[in-house]
């Protein structure tokens, strides 16, 4: 007897919410079936591989690599369905995509109408999580392909999207909104940065550059969102840091908001398509990535300097 596939999924699930009650409702299925289903795995390995407590549920040495090892197994199995599914060349079916969200809501809306357009029996569905967190998706199969930082993923297959400059966003009275053009890191020396919590790339690069420009990231505000660092920059909080595709975004929607573009290169990020090197689905991510790679040219142009609106406030 080996355990059964139905069992690894049981397993993993109990390892990503720590709870037999929690790990139940999210598979729907009743509590007392999963754990005789997990009961019956350990018999048949030979070692426990969940300690139960009043606390939750935790992995054992034996059960964390256990774990590992079935999501490995959890993500072929995927693949396996998506030749199956998939006629080749086709481009159809449903496709799970997974996207930092400082690129995702600015990018996504206008890529998955031309998707769509393009091919209509194909379902997208997407979600957005921290970077650390789409990597750990993508490698256990929960999704198909990501929108990320590139040396974020050094395992994957990639595929370059754009390359963005970062912007700065200040209070209207600030002296970085009375000008327009880039700003040198000169200007940002002994300033307060406003940056994302941990587990995002935005945050680590904002972090280099508060380092060679002598200024020095919030230790009292980390955003949980761009829109709510904008809103803390305006209110005179601190000069919020953002990626080029959201400056220009908001700037198009608000005609008196101020935004910069940084001049150094430590002020890009290159974000790309990235997938499971050997994915049967390749041919279509690829023809995927060249409509997110041509809907990103549309919004900030080919150079993200040049091309950005300089908008003035209103007074």
């Amino acid at each position: 007897m080996r355990p059964t596939l139905r069992q690894l999924q049981y397993l993993v699930a109990i390892a990503e919410t720590g709870k037999f009650h929690e790990a139940a409702k999210a598979l729907n299925v009743s509590q007392p079936s999963l754990s005789a289903q997990i009961a019956e795995a350990e018999e048949q390995l030979g070692a426990v591989l969940v300690e139960r407590g009043r606390h939750g549920a935790f992995m054992t040495p034996v059960g964390e690599e256990v774990v590992r090892r079935a999501r490995a197994i959890l993500a072929q199995v995927e693949d396996l369905k998506s030749v199956a599914r998939r006629p080749k060349g086709d481009v159809a079916g449903r496709y799970r995509l997974g996207t930092v969200p400082t690129i995702g809501p600015y990018l996504l809306p206008s890529a998955v109408k031309e998707l769509h357009r393009l091919y209509p029996d194909l379902r997208m569905s997407v979600r957005e999580e921290r970077t650390v967190d789409l990597e750990e998706r993508l490698s256990d199969g929960r999704l198909d392909m990501i929108i990320s930082t590139a040396e974020d993923h050094v395992n994957g297959q990639q595929m370059t999207l754009f390359e963005e400059t970062l912007y700065v966003c200040a209070a209207q009275e600030d002296p970085l909104s009375q000008e327009e053009g880039p700003v040198s890191l000169d200007a940002l020396k002994g300033r307060e940065l406003l940056s994302l919590g941990p587990g995002h790339r935005l945050s680590v690069i904002t972090q280099r550059l508060a380092d060679v420009a002598g200024a020095h990231v919030s230790t009292e505000y980390e955003g949980t969102s761009l829109d709510a660092m904008r809103q803390m920059a305006t209110m005179g909080a601190g000069i919020a840091i953002l990626p080029n595709l959201y400056a220009v975004v908001e700037a198009q929607r608000d005609p008196t908001q101020v935004v910069r573009p940084i001049r150094h290169e430590l002020a890009r990020r290159r974000i790309s398509l990235i997938w499971r090197k050997g994915s049967p689905v390749t041919p279509a991510i690829e023809a995927f990535g060249q409509v997110f790679r041509d809907v990103a040219a549309e919004l900030i142009g080919g150079d993200a300097i040049a091309a950005a609106p300089k908008k003035r406030k209103t007074r």
